[in-house]
């Protein structure tokens, strides 16, 4: 097996905790967008009145909505910039999420981040950084999304 080409610098980012920014409100108009963005127009996502009716507290957010809000920060790659990273030989590698509980409308969500891994692959062609978020309402984990960026070396 090939030594591992991660630069010190970037090992030392693993456990690093993440700008959390202010806290993120969720509002209708923006989970509508994403619902028309996807072309998932379920009513749960753009019916107050519907999703009510069906005993949630507001519209109903899709699932993939964690990783907009993430990205919705002022700089969203700023822990890449911080590892030196550059930013035009980056991938999108993958993403997934867990949800404990839904998010709606009105809910007012944390975000607190920390890069979990940092591996290379391919004789380190590829280096690869994983960032784990925890989200949370009045401190209750709601869910958490992580991601694994891609940068071609």
């Amino acid at each position: 097996m090939s030594e591992s080409l991660i630069s010190e610098r970037m090992r030392a980012a693993i456990g690093t905790p993440l700008a959390s920014g202010a806290p993120f409100a969720v509002e209708k108009g923006a989970i509508r967008d994403l619902a028309e963005a996807i072309h998932h127009l379920h009513p749960l996502y753009v019916d107050e009145a519907y999703a009510r009716s069906r005993g949630h507290v507001g519209v109903l957010a899709p699932p993939t909505f964690f990783f907009c809000m993430d990205m919705d920060k002022e700089h969203p790659f700023d822990y890449l910039e911080t590892m030196q990273c550059d930013l035009g030989k980056m991938l999108h590698g993958e993403q997934s999420f867990n949800y404990y509980q839904p998010i709606y409308s009105g809910d007012t969500l944390d975000f607190d981040g920390e890069i979990t891994d940092i591996y290379d692959k391919k004789n380190g062609a590829l280096q690869f950084v994983v960032k784990e978020v925890k989200v949370r309402r009045r401190g209750e984990l709601v869910g958490d999304l992580r991601s694994v960026m891609v940068i071609r070396a």
